[in-house]
This record gives C-alpha cells, structure tokens and sequence, in this order.
C-alpha cells in the first residue's frame, strides 16, 4: 500500500522543517522524513553544541586572566562532565523542540528512518512506501574521513565523536587547520589540553586572505597551541595507548604524538545512500546533487536544499534555501540563490566575521578598488575589554562606491560584519555607513571611520 502526500520532505535540518510548516499552513500533506537527530548537524553536533563549548572556553580563558583586569580568580579548574551537561542540556532542548513541534503540525505525517527513492515520486523508510509529487531534500552532510594511511587501524574523533567526550584529552592533536578544526583546537587549549594543528596547505584556513590566515596562526600559538603547516603525506599509527601522526614538512617533519586525534578535514554529503539513481537525480562527482538557481533538481518536482546541494555548507544558507523555495513555490516571488551574498563567520576567539569578495578575489577580478584597513589595537572598545587581536578590513569598488567585501577579525565582529552585510544588500554606497553616527564606545563604531579613510588597492 502508498501512501499519497502532497510532499515529501527527507531531512530536519535546517530547511525541512521550515518548510514542512509553510507547506501545512498553505493546506498541503506533508510527510517528514527523519532517520536520526531532528534538527540537523546545526542543532545536534555542529553550531549550537560547538558554540556552546566555545562560550565556556571563553569563561575558562577569562578566568585564567581575570588578575589582567584586577580581578583574583584563584586557580581554575573545567570539569569536562558539567561543560558536556551544560552542552547537552541547550542541544537538547533545540532538538526536541523541532522533533515536537514538527509531531504537532496538523497535516503533517512524522516518518523515523531511513529514506531511499524507489522512483522518481516514490520514497520508501522502513516498511512504508510513500508518494507525492513534490519532493524535497534536505540530508545534510558528514565529516569526510579522508583515505591516508592508518585511518583504518587506530582511533580517532570527528566533529560528532568529539562533542560526546566528558574528560579532557591530555593532547588533543587537530588534522585540519580550517574552521571546525580550528575552533575545536582553541576550546580544548583553554580548556586544558595539549594542542597541536596539522595543515597540509601552506597556511590555515585557506579560503581566506593571508593576513587573516597570519592573525589567527597568530593568536593561537600566543596560547600555545602548535601549528604544522606545509604537512605533507600525513599517516596515522599506534603508539602505545597513543595515537602518532606522522608528515613529511620541510620545517618539521617529527611525529606529533597526541592522546586523542580529531579529524577535520571537510566535510561530504549524505547523498551515497538515497538511491538518487532509481529517481534520476543528477549529482556532481563529489556526490553533491545538482541544483539550479532556484534549487530544482534535474528532475522536475525535485528539489535539493542545505548542505547535500553543494551551494553552502552553514545553517543560514540552508534556512536560506528553504526562503527561496518556499518564496516560488507559494508566494509567486521569483527569488534565487544567485541573489545572496556570501557570508559566514569563524568562531574562535576573536570571531572572524566575513561578506562578499576577499582582497584576493577582488585583486583577481582587475577592478579599480579602494581598501580600508584597522587594527584592532586602535579601536576603543577592544582596548578596553583587553581583547585588541585582530584587525579591520574593508573593499570598495572606486568607480561605483559599491562594497565588495569585508574581513573582520576582532572582538565582536561576529555581529559588526553586519554592518557591512546590510548595506551591500540595500545595494547603497559606502558613504551610507561613512557619513552614519554610530554609537560610542562599539567596535561598529569604527566602521565609518575605516571608510572615511580608504586608499587605492595597489
């Protein structure tokens, strides 16, 4: 027997279960489809559990430095069974919410396991074989586990295995010096461990422009975590009750011995299992399902959004994505991906806050360009709270004053970048944030001032 449905959903990450709630309130039959955490990687191993460690390693850390700002803390001590409670509790409650809110939607069919096409318009879990002519992906992604030699014989973490310990890793070594790796690398310094980064690439977190990548390199072994770069061939093996990661590196080519390994080195969709085939759903070679500018498969009555469809890898851009379809779909407002402007942000202490081009991308594209730059040491409300790494960095189009792009790296500049970000969706010149009154004493603040002050990119 099928049953029939106006949708089918497969997923509740981020975009699913938006959706699920628009589809029901247009008077739709919904069936949601879930094999494990409702709420996604977002809600159960990647920003509110990871973001929640990170806040108290930034307690820890404060602590540690309270005799800085006249304060005696006296001795600090994490108990790494109250930091996971603490972690546990938030996560926890963020997952049941969505999982109960989406039992609780009228003309809304919870399913619990797992989803594979049978055809085109035919989905089956379990026992159960459902239909409809709408169908909506919404897998998410795992960590890729890549092929280097040893990974089959010795243990080791991923962002998931990570979150389930309770006690503090005596030296925790990091393979990946990007920004899962990285925030995980800073939360386990400050909340006791040993450190050590492993980067194959010539500098951490590549994407980024160099005197980003040489700032946070920077801050981070102020707090003595050790970063490799340049790790060639990286191996793992067994030594003892530890675990050795072996490189060949021009400048050090040693053994980093660690009691734990956590491997960070990006992430796959969960696409190998769906049996896209039987349906016809064309995926690229990285098993990312192809997608057009308004997240329609090739297949039609197909739609793929958040993570599985390769056109960003962060909870806004999967909420995003459920924006556009459901924008098409039923409110007749033609909106796309194309439409976005990048943004993200990475969340070590201090947070980077990033939108639109790089210095680098905007050098590439040849365009006359206007830079404004500043220290994070000449900004008042940093100097103050003690917290002056970093810096500001702002691009201007010369021609048309458009904002290209900004990289903030600072105290805060998790929320400035903002700032930034809605100006260049108003499509408004520089000189509406340059000419703004802004309020003192706010890292925003300075915003207007770093504008008022730009040079010619040379």
């Amino acid at each position: 027997m099928t049953n029939r449905f106006d949708a089918i959903i497969v997923g509740a990450g981020q975009a699913g279960p938006s959706l699920a709630g628009r589809l029901t309130a247009a008077g739709r039959k919904v069936a949601m489809i879930e094999r494990k955490l409702f709420g996604g990687t977002c809600v159960n191993t990647g920003c509110i559990p990871t973001k929640t460690l990170v806040a108290s390693a930034y307690v820890a850390h404060k602590a540690r430095t309270a005799a800085e700002y006249g304060v005696a803390a006296g001795p600090v001590t994490v108990d790494m069974k109250a930091v996971k409670a603490r972690k546990d509790q938030i996560s926890g409650k963020s997952r049941t919410g969505v999982e109960g809110w989406l039992r609780g939607l009228e003309n809304c069919t919870v399913y619990t396991g797992h989803a594979r096409f049978e055809s085109a318009h035919e989905i089956r879990v379990g026992d159960d074989l459902l239909s409809a002519d709408q169908i909506f992906l919404n897998v998410g992604g795992r960590a890729h586990i890549p092929d280097m030699p040893g990974v089959d014989t010795v243990p080791f973490l991923t962002n998931v295995g990570i979150l389930q310990l309770d006690t503090l890793p005596r030296h925790l070594v990091v393979v990946g010096g990007s920004y899962i790796g990285l925030e995980f690398a800073q939360m386990y310094r400050r909340f006791g461990s040993e450190v050590a980064v492993v980067e194959m690439g010539p500098r951490l977190v590549q994407h980024e422009d160099e005197d980003v990548s040489e700032a946070i390199k920077g801050f981070l072994e102020k707090e003595g975590i050790k970063i490799r770069l340049n790790a060639k061939c990286i191996h793992l093996e067994q030594r003892g009750s530890d675990v050795a990661v072996g490189v060949e590196c021009e400048a050090d080519a040693s053994v980093s011995v660690g009691s734990h390994i956590l491997l960070a080195v990006g992430r796959r969709p969960n696409t190998d299992d769906l049996g896209l085939d039987r349906a016809g759903v064309e995926s690229d070679e990285r098993g990312y399902i192809k997608v057009d500018d308004q997240l329609r498969t090739n297949v039609p009555g197909i739609w793929a959004m958040g993570d599985c469809n390769g056109k960003g890898a962060f909870t806004h851009t999967s909420y995003n994505d459920f924006e556009i379809v459901a924008a098409n779909l039923l409110d007749n407002d033609p909106r796309r991906v194309s439409d976005r402007i990048p943004a993200h942000c990475l969340y070590t202490d201090p947070p980077l806050g990033r939108a639109g081009m790089t210095e680098r991308e905007v050098r590439q594209s040849g365009r006359p360009a206007l830079i404004g730059t500043r220290a994070m040491t000449r900004v008042g409300r940093a100097y103050e709270k003690g917290e002056t790494e970093g810096f500001l960095k702002i691009l201007v189009d010369a021609e048309t004053k458009a904002i290209l792009g900004a990289s903030l790296l600072g105290t805060g500049c998790d929320e400035v970048i903002h700032c930034i970000l809605d100006v260049m969706y108003a499509k408004k010149p520089y000189t509406t944030i340059s000419r703004a009154m802004h309020i003192h004493p706010t890292v925003s603040e300075l915003i207007p001032t770093v504008l008022q002050d730009l040079k010619p990119l040379k």
